[in-house]
């Protein structure tokens, strides 16, 4: 792999951060004013009108990057909105980057969509700033306002003032490589901006014992305790201190708290996102000098212990197998199975995996394999007989116990199997993970049955440099169903995702946006109320995936990436779990069966118009498929049908698989009913890992 560049540029952003540390330690010594235009802009992120994230530092490469203020309701800022068009028209190409920051606090991303296209700049990105918190540090006072910075001097600002020959004038010298002597003019002519808590000498009346510390209590507390995952235990007021320069920057970053969907899009319970007030709150404390003030410190008597069980002892505890780390090197997924023990049929209704290595366990899936030990008496219309296999909990960082909603199960036949997925990564130390996963029944049978599917795609390969690579696939529910619980995951390159629902209607919803997917945090997210899926309905998950150098995680950016359940390889996964609403215990059917046979159809159609085009036929396991296209098209009409493409299914090859594992390295629902040692064709999106390939 070619690391040096990669780790050029990890080098780069950790001097920036100290850089922003050194500042801020500045500020901590001593009260802050409001300054003027700063000498350098500090990181942040941002959500742009059509809920892309950016951060400012990923552009460390850019020969300029040029900021302007601005908001929706100003005739000035207009008249400004064009003139940086026509320098962006000019200068995109050769590399420079251009943001409009709106810190209007009554304008929504609709507004702003809908007025930048009037005004025909609909290819701008407008950054909302709806905390305000970076416009008062970039001493932003009118619309129109313009930062040229330039990345290779840490992001120094070259020019401030009004968009103009001026500021032509010091991109173009950027551009040319030269090193241009900064230039501060009045910005004049544009229209105020309010920014409504930005008077820096209200900041010290902010108190430490009444405003910081519980917001640290409630929102920090729970991974940054005794035992948590978090490095660091934030018990003391000496112990923010340390840290404030960190806490601030990590808070205009958005990598803090770890919470991710778009606030805007749905509700989700267990949300830990920090307010726009509370983000004020404790980077203008901050900014204030962080005084300790009077009162007692709630973090030094807040109980912040990490509990075993955080839902009590668990009805029965699964001991997965036992596996020792080695200190290096990469790790086939290991698929252990653990025979049930219990002599009668439980219903689970709540789960919680706990990883035996926290550093060595990346993840954890699971099923349940129904009749494992089934007996030649077990008569086959018993419960035993019937029902589905489901999960039996899952964990990711930052992953929390999975309580089923109520009235909602998932069945284990005395007779069956735990089957788990278990992806490890070496850390440099040979440890031996023994997770335990401990389960929660309840007293009587539910009313209803908890199912899982994934919508994902195994077609791509997404080009080395490419930043903004996009998948697109759906499962298209065949009945009326509920969904309790929405989960994305993808690897290192994975950028941005967003479910939609497209109702029979012609309506569409969006249901989950994450602005910015982070690899390290990953986790289920439960709507408050569950969502409903009528019959007919697609639910359409999109990924977008940044294979550049500017991707500071990114193992390989040289490399083309293929689908594969190792992090160097990629995933396009959205799990949902649901139930339907006309399944009971006592009427099972067949939806999801029927569902998940459309999956690969599903993956191929593109353009969601049911139907699969020549051209929606990609990637190097669908080879057969595009250069048969024109046989299997019975009818020459350029497309193939759900039945043209069905009736193909018999020249696709076949790739012998790890029973009741999918291509995604995770158990499949209802898969591997068969003994542990036989091998099962997995007939939906299957692919050949590319472990180890590169």
């Amino acid at each position: 792999m070619v690391f040096s560049k990669y780790l050029g540029g990890q080098r780069h952003m950790l001097s920036r951060i100290a850089l922003s540390a050194s500042m801020l330690a500045l500020a901590v010594a001593a009260p802050a004013v409001m300054a003027e235009t700063p000498t350098y802009a500090e990181n942040f992120r941002l959500t742009d009108q059509n809920r892309f994230a950016h951060d400012l530092f990923h552009y460390k490469d850019a020969p300029a990057v040029v900021l302007m203020s601005t908001t929706m309701d100003s005739d000035a800022a207009a008249k400004s909105m064009k003139a940086m068009a026509e320098l962006q028209a000019k200068y995109e190409a050769k590399g420079v980057k251009f943001y409009l920051i709106n810190p209007s606090q009554s304008e929504t991303r609709a507004d702003v969509r809908a007025k930048m296209a009037d005004l025909d700049l609909a290819d701008m990105t407008v950054l909302m700033d709806e905390s305000q918190l970076v416009s008062e540090s970039l001493s932003f006072d009118t619309t129109g306002e313009v930062l040229v910075l330039s990345p290779a001097k840490g992001y120094k600002v070259l020019y401030s003032g009004p968009v103009g020959a001026d500021t032509a004038k010091v991109i173009s010298a950027l551009v040319a490589g030269e090193a241009p002597e900064p230039k501060m003019i009045d910005a004049v002519g544009g229209d105020k901006i309010e920014l409504l808590h930005s008077d820096a000498g209200k900041f010290e009346n902010i108190s430490y014992s009444k405003d910081v510390a519980p917001i640290l209590v409630e929102k920090c507390g729970a991974c940054h305790a005794e035992g948590g995952i978090a490095p660091w235990e934030i018990n003391s007021y000496e112990k923010v201190m340390g840290f404030a320069p960190m806490i601030r920057e990590v808070i205009r970053t958005d990598r803090m708290p770890p919470y991710f969907p778009d606030p805007h899009i749905g509700e989700f319970e267990n949300d830990d996102e920090l307010t726009l007030e509370e983000q004020r709150t404790i980077v203008h404390w901050i900014e204030a000098g962080a005084p300790r003030g009077e009162g007692e410190d709630p973090l030094a008597t807040a109980d912040l212990t990490i509990e075993d069980w955080p839902l009590g002892e668990p009805d029965y505890i699964v001991n997965v197998t036992p596996f020792t780390l080695p200190t290096t090197g990469l790790l086939d997924y290991e698929y252990p199975v653990i025979e049930n023990e219990l002599t009668e049929g439980k219903w689970i209704k709540a789960t919680h995996v706990r990883p035996g290595s926290m550093q060595g366990v990346h993840h954890v899936t699971s099923g349940y394999i129904q009749n494992y030990n089934k007996s030649d008496e077990l008569e086959s219309d018993s419960i035993e007989g019937r029902l589905p296999g489901g999960s039996v909990g899952s964990y990711t960082p930052g992953q929390n116990p999975q309580t089923f909603p109520e009235g909602v199960g998932t069945y284990l036949s005395p007779d069956g199997a735990y089957r788990f997925s278990m992806h490890y990564t070496t850390f440099g130390k040979e440890e031996t993970d023994r997770t335990q996963v401990g389960l929660y029944f309840h007293d009587e049978a539910p009313d209803y049955i908890m199912r899982s599917s994934v919508i994902g795609d195994s077609n791509f390969e997404i080009p080395a440099g490419e930043d903004n690579y996009y998948v697109k696939s759906y499962l298209k529910f065949p009945a009326d169903a509920e969904i309790y619980v929405l989960y994305p995951h993808a690897h290192y390159r994975g950028k941005h995702v967003e479910l939609t629902m497209l109702k029979p209607d012609g309506s569409e919803e969006i249901l989950i946006s994450l602005p910015r997917y982070d690899f390290n945090w990953q986790r289920d997210y439960n709507p408050v109320e569950p969502i409903q899926v009528p019959a007919g309905s697609k639910l359409v998950a999109e990924w977008w995936y940044d294979n550049s150098e500017n991707n500071w995680a990114n193992p390989d950016f040289t490399a083309n990436v293929l689908p594969g359940d190792q992090t160097h390889e990629e995933m396009m996964y959205f799990r949902v779990n649901y139930r339907w609403l006309d399944e009971t215990p006592e009427n099972v059917t067949t939806h999801t069966e029927e569902m998940m046979k459309d999956r690969l159809f599903a993956s191929l159609d593109d353009s969601l118009d049911e139907k699969v085009q020549k051209a929606e036929v990609i990637g190097r396991r669908n080879t057969w498929l595009a250069e048969g296209f024109d046989k299997y098209d019975t009818d020459g009409d350029g497309e193939l049908t759900r039945v043209e493409f069905a009736a193909a299914q018999k020249d696709r090859p076949r790739r012998n698989m790890r029973a009741g594992v999918n291509e995604f390295g995770d158990i499949e629902e209802g898969a591997g009913e068969e003994k542990k040692d036989k091998e099962a064709d997995m007939t939906s999106l299957e692919t050949e890992s590319q472990a180890g390939l590169q």
